[in-house]
């Protein structure tokens, strides 16, 4: 079947998705014997929820999935990192426009309560991502992944204290110099921090991160999850929103350069290959 066939192939009921393989090659080659064509048809074979549908995050949320999205629970989001050559990771649930213009990866850390009365020093902590690029990169090297660099921020951190989520975007660049941005939430709960990392192209940033905040809109902790339901006796903590930046629990574990290079690890290492994904992608669409 040639790329052109594919392509058309995939515009049609779920095989839509299956069209992401396409871009695997372009940051990070193909499984040894595995053709183009048998990746889109395990891609095929996930079990994506089509919306308008609800999404289980786990046991502590809910995600509404609207027309137009797709949903992947914990096993399947699992093969889908697998498939294109990212670590998998359990516990990893993924939302994503059906046409695969953008997608984002949940996963819950289970931290305790986390105080949000930290003031965020953006540069600082711009300087922390950068340094941990390096030691990051000798991990990745060992498992066979392409390097990742940061470059900056695309959106500086910020909190918003009336939806308990704290924001970034950061700008990252491959070893073959093709950038991607990475847009990521942390949504306080009572017991922890939701990570949601948005992948999405820097020229579509913008809109994407608009079409990502409506549909965050349907998301919600289960009652007894949520922020403002906080007990005496809670476990607390013992880190504020600056490390959640760098990692989360990760990031204060050890403070030398491995343990920052754990926490970037931690933040990048699912999603990172998207944005090469999502640009070749682009490309194939146009054609179809």
């Amino acid at each position: 079947m040639t790329r052109h066939r594919l392509v058309r192939r995939v515009f049609t009921g779920t095989a839509v998705l299956a069209v992401l393989v396409m871009a695997t090659p372009v940051l990070s080659q193909q499984p040894p014997g595995q053709s183009q064509e048998q990746l889109a048809r395990d891609i095929l074979a996930l079990a994506w929820q089509r919306g308008p549908t609800e999404g289980r995050v786990g046991s502590l949320a809910s995600v509404k999935v609207p027309e137009g999205q797709a949903f992947l629970d914990g096993p399947n989001t699992r093969r889908f990192l697998e498939l294109n050559r990212n670590p998998p990771r359990d516990n990893h649930y993924t939302l994503s426009a059906q046409d695969f213009s953008w997608f984002a990866v949940f996963y819950f850390e289970d931290t305790g309560y986390i105080k949000d009365d930290e003031k965020l020093d953006p540069d600082a902590l711009l300087k922390s991502l950068k340094e941990s690029d390096a030691p990051s990169n000798k991990e990745r090297e060992r498992l066979g992944m392409p390097p990742i660099y940061t470059e900056g921020w695309s959106v500086a951190p910020h909190y918003d204290l009336n939806t308990r989520r704290l924001e970034w975007g950061v700008r990252l660049r491959s070893g073959s110099g093709r950038s991607v941005v990475n847009y990521t939430t942390r949504i306080l709960s009572r017991r922890g921090a939701m990570h949601v990392t948005l992948v999405s192209d820097p020229e579509s940033l913008d809109q994407h991160i608009a079409v990502f905040k409506t549909s965050l809109t349907g998301y919600d902790f289960v009652p007894g999850e949520r922020y403002a339901e906080f007990r005496s006796g809670d476990r607390v903590a013992q880190f504020g929103l600056g490390a959640l930046v760098l990692g989360g629990a990760a990031a204060v574990a050890v403070k030398t350069g491995a343990g920052k290079a754990l926490g970037k690890f931690l933040i990048y290492g699912a999603v990172a290959a998207g944005g090469t994904i999502l640009a070749f992608l682009r490309k194939l669409f146009r054609r179809g």
